[in-house]
């Protein structure tokens, strides 16, 4: 064991030594002349050899890392719970963030019923498990490659840009590189999401939680014979994606820049998304808040399931009261549509009327204007009047705008909204954007995280999420 490795760290030494030869002779030749294109070229075949330099040098503090003696109680603990047998030492590439594919010479483990019963071996590398090297790639690259995907339009951009950094990848390594950090970042979250967020308690702030949901196109493989070229048919059905965002807003109401929003979402039911947000408040620490604010529009399944949400926290021995909001801009927008179903009025009376019952909402006198209303629907026999007027009275409850604006709440839902558009619709919502479900639910995942400026709590689920998988 110690030999193999030994002579792969002369080997990589070698190579340092080499590079190292190489950065010292451009130095000394320089670049050939002034000119723009040649100071370019200069420059990106120096950022190279150092980027190779430095892959080479992490390389030999990985090798020796990879046989010391206190790495091997995680080896153990991995190969007791998988019931593992060591079947020697094997030479594995792995690429580091460089680009560079280097040899590590490392140990082999495998099941025993796959030594007696398969003649090809399968099995895994406990050891690159436990610094977090999977999919042959570094846990530098691997972020790296994450982030591209999740920040740029599309994986060929990601592809390209990897390609000037001399990181050669094809579409299909990214996409599984990528699909693959998101699992075992979910897998992380669940198991260590009090850990994870630690330091970010909701305690001493003012919470603020909002839903909402968007659009995103799936594809779904069609039955039946292929085309000629032997490509399935498939259909591509919208889809609606649920996104939550927990913030805290400071004493004049705007969203506190020393706590980092929460978002995630899923492609679920509203119970899959409720089961987040329980999961997020006890990580949070909801048990030492005493109010939460939750504004959302008018879906029927938010504040459906939100009460089921609320008993729940009861049943819990929770205290924490949550304030629910209708977001008043959506409430503004079906005043417009009720005025607009008034054939009779004039543009003058529908303004005027409008401006009234905006009044009447912000001062707080909902039940002048529920009144209101009420005397508007009076002799109509419109259904759209009748809907109209039933959403009003259902959230009656929750149009406290002027004590929410007293003690400098928000009033409206503009965070979600904002979250809905930058995490799903600059990213995964197109009509030529088709994705596989599986997908799209972790480009959701790794997008919030990105977005809401949590990325390094990202990669913390995925690294322990890969080596809780494993083990």
């Amino acid at each position: 064991m110690l030999s193999e490795a030994a002579s792969n760290l002369k080997f990589i030494q070698s190579k340092i030594q080499e590079i190292n030869a190489a950065i010292v002779e451009a130095s000394e030749k320089g670049c050939p002349n002034g000119d723009r294109n040649e100071l370019e070229k200069f420059e990106k075949a120096v950022r190279l050899l150092t980027s190779e330099l430095a892959d080479w040098i992490m390389a030999r503090q990985l090798q020796e890392l990879l046989v010391r003696e206190d790495t091997n109680f995680k080896i153990k603990e991995i190969t007791r719970r998988k019931k593992l047998m060591n079947h020697g030492m094997r030479t594995v590439m792995v690429r580091l963030s460089g680009g560079t594919a280097i040899p590590f010479v490392v140990s082999y483990w495998i099941t025993r019923k796959d030594d007696k019963r398969r003649k090809r071996e399968k099995g895994l590398y406990p050891a690159l498990l436990c610094f977090g090297i999977y999919d042959h790639c570094s846990p530098l690259l691997l972020a790296e490659v994450s982030q591209l995907c999740v920040a740029l339009g599309s994986m060929e951009e990601s592809q390209r840009l990897l390609k000037e950094r001399g990181v050669h990848l094809d579409i299909k390594t990214i996409r599984n590189t990528v699909k693959r950090f998101a699992r075992r970042a979910r897998i992380g979250q669940k198991a260590l999401s009090e850990m994870i967020f630690a330091n970010d308690k909701l305690k001493g702030h003012r919470v603020v939680i909002s839903m909402d949901g968007g659009r995103l196109r799936i594809r779904k493989t069609k039955r039946g014979p292929k085309t000629k070229k032997g490509r399935a048919h498939y259909r591509t059905d919208w889809r609606e994606p649920k996104l939550l965002i927990i913030y805290v807003v400071g004493e004049q109401g705007r969203i506190a820049k020393e706590f980092s929003p929460v978002i995630d979402g899923t492609l679920q039911g509203p119970e899959d998304l409720y089961a987040l947000l329980w999961n997020y408040l006890l990580a949070l620490g909801v048990s030492e808040v005493n109010d939460i604010l939750f504004i959302a529009d008018g879906a029927v399944w938010i504040w459906e399931h939100l009460q089921a949400f609320k008993a729940l926290l009861a049943l819990k021995g929770l205290k924490c009261k949550i304030v629910e909001l209708l977001d008043m801009y959506h409430a503004v927008q079906h005043l417009y549509a009720f005025s607009e179903l008034k054939k009779t009025w004039t543009r003058k009376k529908r303004t005027q009327w409008i401006n009234e019952q905006k009044n009447c909402l912000k001062k707080g006198n909902i039940e002048k204007f529920i009144g209101a209303l009420e005397s508007a629907c009076r002799g109509s026999k419109s259904k759209l009047l009748q809907r109209e007027l039933e959403y009003f009275c259902k959230n009656s409850e929750r149009m406290s705008y002027a004590a929410r604006k007293a003690l400098h709440m928000p009033i409206g839902s503009g965070a979600i909204e904002s979250a809905i558009r930058r995490v799903i619709n600059l990213r995964l919502k197109s009509p030529c954007l088709f994705w596989h479900e599986d997908t799209a639910s972790e480009m959701l995942l790794l997008r919030s995280y990105f977005k809401s400026g949590r990325w390094e709590q990202l990669k913390t689920m995925a690294y322990h999420g890969g080596f809780c998988d494993a083990a």
